[in-house]
C-alpha cells in the first residue's frame, strides 16, 4: 500500500533538495557502502550507506553527508536514514519488514528505466526528485532491470500517532539492529 506523499508535508523539504542530496550520495567513496545485512532476500547488488540506524545517529556517516542529515532530522519521528544502491540486474525478493510503527519513504535519486517496487498489488517506478511512502510490513519486492544503479535515500518515520519509548518496540530482529547500529 502507497500513501501520498502530500499527506505528509514535512517531506517536501527533501523534494525542494533533492539534487543536493543526490550530489552528497555521489561524493561518497564506494568502498563507504556495506551490503543491505539481510543477504537471504535479493541476489547480489543491494549496497547502503546508513545516516541513521533504528534511532541511533551514525556520527561518522552523518559528518560525511550533512546536508542530508540536516534535512532529514527536520522529519518527525525518523528511525533510519540512509541511501540504498541497487546495482543492474539486482533482485529483492517478496518479504515483509518488521515493524507496524513506521512508514519507509524512498526519494528518488537515480532512477535508470525498469526498475520498480511492488508491494502488495500496487507496482510503481521511482522518479527522480519524487517521494513515494509505502508499509513495509505488507508483502513487497524490488528489481532493478536497468543498465546501471539505481539510487534511493531510504528513511523510516513513525506512522502518525505513533511514540517510540524504546527500540524494542519496532519489533526488528536484534541481529538486523545490531548490523545496522554499527555501520
Amino acid at each position: 500500500m502507497f500513501f501520498e506523499s502530500s499527506n505528509f508535508p514535512f517531506l517536501s523539504v527533501l523534494e525542494t533538495n533533492w539534487l543536493l542530496i543526490k550530489q552528497e550520495f555521489e561524493q561518497l567513496k564506494s568502498e563507504k557502502l556495506i551490503d543491505w545485512p539481510e543477504k537471504n532476500i535479493y541476489n547480489q547488488g543491494w549496497k547502503i550507506f546508513g545516516l541513521y540506524s533504528f534511532g541511533k545517529k551514525l556520527q561518522e556517516n552523518c559528518q560525511l553527508c550533512p546536508q542530508t542529515t540536516r534535512l532529514t532530522e527536520t522529519i518527525p519521528g525518523i528511525t533510519t536514514v540512509g541511501f540504498s544502491r541497487l546495482a543492474s540486474g539486482t533482485k529483492i525478493t517478496p518479504h515483509v519488514g518488521c515493524s507496524d510503527r513506521v512508514l519507509r519513504c524512498h526519494l528518488g535519486l537515480i532512477v535508470p528505466d525498469r526498475c520498480a517496487l511492488r508491494v502488495g498489488s500496487q507496482t510503481k517506478s521511482w522518479q527522480e526528485g519524487k517521494c513515494f511512502i509505502f508499509d513495509d510490513t505488507l508483502e513487497h519486492e524490488a528489481w532493478n532491470l536497468g543498465k546501471s544503479d539505481r539510487i534511493v535515500l531510504l528513511i523510516d518515520f513513525l506512522k502518525p500517532g505513533h511514540k517510540l519509548t524504546d527500540l524494542s518496540q519496532l519489533n526488528c530482529p536484534k541481529p538486523l539492529i545490531d548490523v545496522m547500529s554499527h555501520m
